[in-house]
């Protein structure tokens, strides 16, 4: 009797770790190769792009077949789609998706991204007008047939956390109360990674503030018996996650370059906040947001030892060169407080937005 041959073919599957571990511990990329077929292998050639709000970049990735030297095996289309990770990991945005003639952006990405499509294995996304929301951590993924594999990339923005807290004072704003202050100062709420940065050049803060990934943190440079106790090694202290609607603290606000002019208003006499906002009206500019004299202060060096109005009734001066009367100890934005708006006389800082 004929003995039957089973001939069976088995797919290989493994698990990669994930670029960024750190961060992503949860996220596994899984390939799926047939025995003798080529493997789609998607490649980032830099794991980190930097840019600063209003620039254009392009977030690399490139595509490949491991035993063929062309960029697809011609049996199927392409589909290239690019999305953003999220802070918990569990939802994914949608940036783009390309699949043959067919393009779709999605969200505020509307019309200002596109592939570069340099060469028949570019899947390269190219993102315009970067805005502060941009930051985070990119996948792009390739899928042909039944092959797919994907690539992450982080596109960092030059710029400046700051702590801030309303005219109310310290911890009143729950979650989404934070994320409209930030807004509202010309700023978006900072992520840890931007946090962490902050206070390895130097931020020290002992107010707890939210982060975006909805944490609440706090960085020390100077350990001392307030913040931790002074026998405490200096770093970014956790207090965790807590109720987005229940719970009240500061929060640390990111910013980056601006599109215009801060400068200082030169007027013959102080001003009470409405007389402010109606002389950088007259001026044909605005009056200035936190964010705004904070990435003057960080980004372009500007130093004034005058007091001036900002645009939420705070009143604050930027110093860059540390000087007797003027912040002898450190360069920094002073804060001078929220004085009372009709019968306090400063001067002020106006913002004029280039077109």
């Amino acid at each position: 009797m004929k003995s039957l041959l089973f001939l069976v073919l088995i797919s290989v599957c493994w698990a990669e770790p994930h670029p960024d571990n750190s961060t992503l511990e949860h996220e596994r990329i899984v390939h799926v190769q047939a025995e003798n077929g080529p493997r789609l292998l998607v490649v980032a050639e830099q794991a980190k792009i930097f840019s600063h709000r209003g620039g254009n970049i392009t977030l690399p990735c490139k595509f490949y077949h491991e035993h063929t030297s062309t960029a697809g095996s011609g049996t199927h289309k392409i589909r290239v789609k690019w999305t953003k990770l999220t802070y918990d990991y569990l939802k994914e945005l949608d940036v783009f998706v390309a699949m043959g003639h067919h393009r779709k952006s999605y969200g505020s990405y509307h019309g200002r991204v596109f592939l570069r499509e340099s060469s028949e294995n570019d899947a390269s996304l190219v993102i315009t007008n970067i805005m502060l929301e941009d930051y985070g951590r990119y996948k792009c993924e390739v899928i042909e047939g039944l092959e797919d594999d994907t690539a992450v990339v982080t596109l960092n923005l030059e710029g400046v956390v700051f702590p801030y807290s309303p005219r109310l004072g310290r911890y009143n704003l729950n979650f989404h109360e934070a994320q409209r202050a930030c807004m509202e100062q010309d700023s978006v709420i900072a992520s840890f990674d931007q946090l962490y940065d902050a206070w390895r050049s130097g931020l020290d803060w002992c107010n707890a503030g939210w982060l975006s990934d909805g944490s609440v943190q706090y960085p020390i440079t100077k350990p001392r018996e307030p913040c931790g106790g002074k026998n405490t090694v200096p770093g970014v202290r956790n207090y965790g996650f807590w109720d987005k609607e229940k719970s009240r603290y500061d929060v640390f606000c990111f910013t980056s370059n601006f599109n215009g002019r801060f400068y200082y208003l030169i007027h013959p006499i102080k001003l009470t906040y409405d007389e402010a906002v109606q002389a950088c009206l007259k001026d044909g500019a605005q009056i200035a947001k936190v964010g705004q004299i904070f990435a003057a202060w960080k980004l372009l060096g500007y130093d004034r030892c005058d007091a001036g109005w900002l645009a939420d009734g705070s009143v604050r001066y930027p110093i860059s060169r540390p000087r007797k009367r003027c912040s002898p100890s450190e360069a920094a934005v002073r804060f001078v407080g929220f004085p009372d708006k009709k019968h306090k006389l400063y001067g002020v800082y106006c913002f004029r937005a280039y077109n």
